[in-house]
C-alpha cells in the first residue's frame, strides 16, 4: 500500500468544508445532505475537524450556520465577509438568499 493511501485509510470524507476558522458558514460538498444528519466537516485552512446537526436538506454548493446567527450579524466564510444576515438563522439550518443578502445593495 502507498504512503499516500495508507495517510487517507480510516479518514472519512467531509459532507461540510469551511475554509477559515473564523467562518460562521460552511459548504455543503455532497449530494443529497439530508436534515437531521450529523454531518462531518473539516476547515481546510487548519485541516481541523468539526461537526454540526444539519436541520435542513442542503443542496450541494450552498451553506451551513455553523453558529446561531442573528438578523444584522455578519456571514462569513473563506474568512471573509458575504453578507448581512437579514433573518435569524439557527446552527445547522439553510443558509442561503432567504436569510442573507449581498452589503452592496
Amino acid at each position: 500500500m502507498s504512503s499516500h493511501a495508507e495517510a487517507g485509510a480510516g479518514r472519512r470524507k467531509p459532507h461540510l468544508l469551511a475554509h477559515s476558522p473564523d467562518d460562521n458558514v460552511a459548504v455543503a460538498v455532497v449530494e443529497g445532505l439530508s436534515a437531521n444528519t450529523d454531518a462531518f466537516g473539516v476547515v481546510t485552512e487548519t485541516d481541523t475537524p468539526f461537526s454540526v446537526h444539519v436541520r435542513h436538506d442542503i443542496p450541494i454548493g450552498h451553506k451551513v450556520a455553523l453558529t446561531d446567527l442573528k438578523a444584522g450579524d455578519t456571514a462569513i466564510k473563506y474568512g471573509q465577509d458575504i453578507g448581512k444576515v437579514i433573518k435569524d438563522v439557527a446552527k445547522g439550518e439553510h443558509v442561503h438568499v432567504h436569510n442573507v443578502k449581498t452589503k452592496r445593495w
